[in-house]
């Protein structure tokens, strides 16, 4: 079962959290759905998507709560470095990061740059 664990795809998606304390939970939600769904059509062919999105009763999301604006700036910085791809939602017209997702990943390889941050409640 251990390698059967290390293989299994999952989508990161990091929310604002100072958002999250202000906004109504559906908007957050919607934000959240916004990133995902863009991410996944940006990343469409990618071998990743095509296995995550052919199992659509096992997809497996991590939704996670980042402090603010500055915090999900940073996050973007180290997933660029990294050469990991992701969509950042930018809420129109006001024209702010609200959050990101990123494309479907092995879990093994890209925990790694979420650790830090705790699961949206």
């Amino acid at each position: 079962m251990a390698g059967k664990q290390a293989s299994v795809l999952v989508q990161y998606i990091a929310v604002r959290g100072d958002l999250a304390e202000k906004w109504p939970m559906g908007a957050i939600i919607a934000q959240a759905c916004h990133a995902a769904t863009a991410v996944m059509h940006v990343f469409k062919d990618d071998p990743n998507t095509v296995q995550y999105l052919s199992d659509l009763d096992r997809m497996h999301k991590i939704i996670l709560k980042v402090p603010n604006e500055g915090e999900l700036n940073a996050l973007v910085s180290v997933l660029e470095s990294n050469n990991k791809d992701f969509k950042l939602w930018v809420e129109q017209p006001e024209n702010y990061p609200t959050c990101l997702a990123t494309k479907p990943y092995i879990k093994t390889e890209i925990q790694d740059y979420f650790k830090k941050f705790k699961l949206l409640k």
